[in-house]
Order: C-alpha cells, then sequence, then structure tokens
C-alpha cells in the first residue's frame, strides 16, 4: 500500500473513532500505535514509549498545572466574583454597562488563568444572573458571556498558546506576546458593538435607576476599586516579570499560582474546601491534556515517518495548483468546521503534525500562524450546530434562557470575530509587532 494511502487510513479512521464519542487521547493513540505495529512490527511500539519519555522531559509542561491551578483558585475563593462587583458599580449608569462591564471582567479573568472554560463558569454563575436580573435582553448578554468567555485562549496566559508553542517549538512568550493586541483589540470590538446597539436600543441594556446609584457613596465605590488590585498584583507577578526577565515562563507560572493562593489567604478565603476543589479540578484537566499531548506526539511520529506532510504540500501547491494564501484559508475553514464537534486542544493535536509544517514550508511565520490558529478556535467554539461553548452555556445557564436563543445570540459576535481574524491576517503586524519590539526584532 502507498505511504500516501496509509495516511489517508489512519487520519480517516482516527476521525471515525472520535465520532462514535470516544476519548479524544485514546482514539488518537490507538490509530498511531496500531499503525505504527502494523508498519513496523515490533520496533513500532517504541514510538509510544519516546513519545511519553519526550512529554516528560518537557520541561516548560510543569506551566499546565500551575496556570490551570491558578485559574480554579481565582474562581473557587470568590476573587473574580469581588471584580464583578467593582464593574457592576463603576459601569452601572451606561446604557449596556453591565454587559460592556462583563468584557472587562472576561479580559482580567483571561489575564489569570489562561482558559475559556473558567471564564465561561465565572459569567454563567455570576454575571449572567445579575445581568438578567437588571432587565438585559437575555439574547444580548447570553452572547457576550460567551464571546467574553473565548478571549481566555487568547489573551495571555493561555494554556492554548502554551500546547501550541511546544508542539509547534515555538518560543511560548513571543505567543503571549503575540496574542496580546488581537485579544484586546477583540475585546475593544465586543465593548464598541454592545454600547452601540444599546445606545440605538437601550431596551437591551437599561442603566442602574437613579435610585440605586443613589444608594451607593463615593467612597463605597473607592473602596470596591481594591477588589481590582487582587487581579493586577496576580498578573504583574506572574506576566509582569516575565516580560522584564526577572523569571524564566515556568518560574512566572508558579509565581502566579503563589499569588493566587496568598490572595485567597489574605482575604480569608483559602479554605480546606477550596483548596480540595481547586486541586481536583486541577488535577483533571491537567491529565487530561497530557494524554492528548501523548498521543497526538505518538501520531504525530508515524505520520512523519511517512512523509505525509511532503505528500500533502504537493498535493496542495503542484496537484490543485493553490497559492499560499488559498492553502492559508482553506485550514482555517477546515479549523471551523471541526471545531463544530472537537475542542481546541483536540484540533491542535490532530492537525499539527499536517499543517505545522506546511505553514512554514509556504513561508508564513509560525507565531503569527499560532494567533490565527487561536482566533480560528474561538469562531469554531461558537459556530453551530455543535460549537463547544453552546452547550457549556446551555449547561450552565438559567432554564428561560433556551437553546435557540443560545445560537441567536452568538451571530454578531461570531461576525465581530472574523472581522478580528481577517484584520490579522491582512495586517500580521497586530500580532507581531509586540514580539518583535520586545526581543528586539
Amino acid at each position: 500500500m502507498e505511504y500516501e494511502l496509509i495516511a489517508l487510513l489512519m487520519f480517516s479512521t482516527m476521525m471515525l473513532l472520535l465520532l462514535t464519542g470516544k476519548r479524544v487521547f485514546g482514539a488518537i493513540g490507538f490509530v498511531a500505535v496500531a499503525a505504527a505495529l502494523l508498519l513496523w512490527g515490533d520496533g513500532g511500539s517504541e514510538m509510544a514509549f519516546s513519545a511519553a519519555m519526550k512529554l516528560m522531559k518537557w520541561y516548560p509542561l510543569l506551566t499546565l498545572p500551575l496556570f490551570v491551578f491558578m485559574g480554579y483558585m481565582l474562581s473557587e475563593s470568590g476573587l473574580a466574583e469581588d471584580l464583578y462587583k467593582m464593574f457592576h458599580v463603576w459601569m452601572g449608569p451606561l446604557n449596556g454597562g453591565l454587559a460592556i462591564g462583563t468584557i472587562g471582567l472576561m479580559v482580567a479573568i483571561s489575564a489569570m488563568n489562561g482558559l475559556s472554560v473558567a471564564g465561561m463558569a465565572i459569567g454563567a454563575s455570576i454575571a449572567l444572573p445579575e445581568l438578567l436580573r437588571r432587565g438585559y435582553d437575555k439574547i444580548m448578554v447570553t452572547g457576550v458571556i460567551q464571546a467574553g468567555s473565548s478571549l481566555g485562549i487568547l489573551i495571555p496566559p493561555s494554556v492554548v498558546l502554551v500546547l501550541y508553542g511546544m508542539i509547534a517549538r515555538q518560543p511560548v512568550g513571543q505567543l503571549w506576546l503575540a496574542g496580546v493586541l488581537p485579544g484586546l483589540l477583540m475585546a475593544g470590538l465586543f465593548i464598541l458593538y454592545i454600547a452601540v446597539r444599546c445606545r440605538l436600543q437601550p431596551e437591551l441594556g437599561p442603566a442602574l435607576s437613579e435610585e440605586e446609584r443613589g444608594q451607593i457613596s463615593r467612597r463605597e465605590k473607592l473602596l470596591l476599586l481594591k477588589a481590582g488590585i487582587a487581579p493586577l498584583f496576580i498578573f504583574f507577578c506572574m506576566t509582569g516579570l516575565f516580560l522584564m526577565g526577572i523569571t524564566s515562563l515556568v518560574e512566572s507560572s508558579a509565581v502566579g499560582a503563589a499569588a493566587a493562593t496568598l490572595m485567597a489567604l489574605v482575604k480569608g478565603r483559602l479554605t480546606r474546601s477550596v483548596m480540595e476543589e481547586t486541586l481536583r479540578k486541577t488535577l483533571g484537566i491537567s491529565c487530561m491534556f497530557m494524554w492528548i499531548i501523548l498521543a497526538a506526539l505518538c501520531f504525530g511520529a508515524v505520520f512523519d515517518g511517512l512523509g505525509a506532510v511532503k505528500a500533502i504540500e504537493a498535493f496542495f501547491l503542484e496537484s490543485l495548483g493553490l497559492g499560499p494564501w488559498q492553502v492559508l484559508i482553506l485550514m482555517q475553514l477546515s479549523f471551523i468546521i471541526m471545531g463544530m464537534f472537537l475542542d481546541d486542544t483536540a484540533m491542535l493535536v490532530i492537525v499539527a503534525p499536517l499543517y505545522i509544517p506546511l505553514v512554514g514550508a509556504l513561508g508564513f511565520d509560525l507565531v503569527w500562524y499560532g494567533v490565527l490558529y487561536t482566533i480560528t478556535c474561538q469562531i469554531a467554539y461558537m459556530t453551530p450546530p455543535f460549537g463547544y461553548n453552546l452547550f457549556l452555556m446551555r449547561a450552565m445557564a438559567p432554564p428561560e434562557v433556551s437553546l435557540r436563543d443560545i445560537y441567536v445570540s452568538v451571530t454578531p459576535f461570531v461576525l465581530i470575530m472574523v472581522l478580528a481574524l481577517v484584520l490579522v491576517m491582512v495586517f500580521p503586524q497586530i500580532a507581531l509587532w509586540l514580539p518583535q519590539w520586545h526581543y528586539g526584532g
């Protein structure tokens, strides 16, 4: 059998297994090990062992459990809830102000945990009930929370960009900085949309009444600003020290985890139950990521051994006669389609052996492409009918928010994300200027 046909058979078998609902790492790992044994006999079994050893030797992988721990510590200890109260009081007097404040909350949460799931949980449990109680349109605010939570995988310290950096062998520091301006651009576009729409249709986002504003003194408003000190302190300890060159990537993740724990202790919220729940969730998420990366490394080794990447490159560029940009756009479309069924990590490990070498061969910057991949994942997360975020929101939303409401709510925000993606593709310096400035070109 020709190697190209073997590669196609491997990929189609893996997708078939994924459609059966099996664990992602189990489907990918099984296909990889089975193919290695059939192709190279007993010696092929060494591939899985070598992938495991490579995983254990990846020093930057230590950042993964530490960032996840930090995010869950902030969520479980209630520090994120304090932050929302601050946004609620200061932004409430504006039409749509609480929705704008929710985007601000999501940006702050993203800058502390790097996971979209944590932002979704905080937004759905804290912000959504309050927004509905204040008379906000349920369709608009449902979309606000889904769009805001998606920023967690783009704004540093993004766990997804850490994984991309490991698989693509790109500096995580550069990837983090590359995600800053696109993330803030997207957040700014969300805020602009909310402000304009609520200005035109005030009933969608009513401002706080004069009576409620009068109940909060200026002194209380100033005291609430202290809620913003904790996130800024944690963000400076983690990202600030890293960018100043004082700490390494792993050290900054440890500092961030320690700072979140210390802040919870100072506020008197570091209870036994909080610590147990944080550790339990951290262990579950970290183990899931490690199994997926292990399976991906094994699958990539077999694919590389077959020369599948070269075959795909020749198929697109020579057989079909497509240009580099046409190939790149097809890649992004395939991410959106896969994102209807898979999460960002699964998408990355499935196509990384195919796409990343091809992107490099086409002459594109791999740091820039990491940002494109992440934005496309955000779009895929919110694309009906099976977007990952849609079902997370359905599980967390109150009964009055139907699945149809959730589907309708994401449409304007998906269009905004597509606009942001196009802007970053047309103007690569939006992503590349900050890392080039910081690292000296």
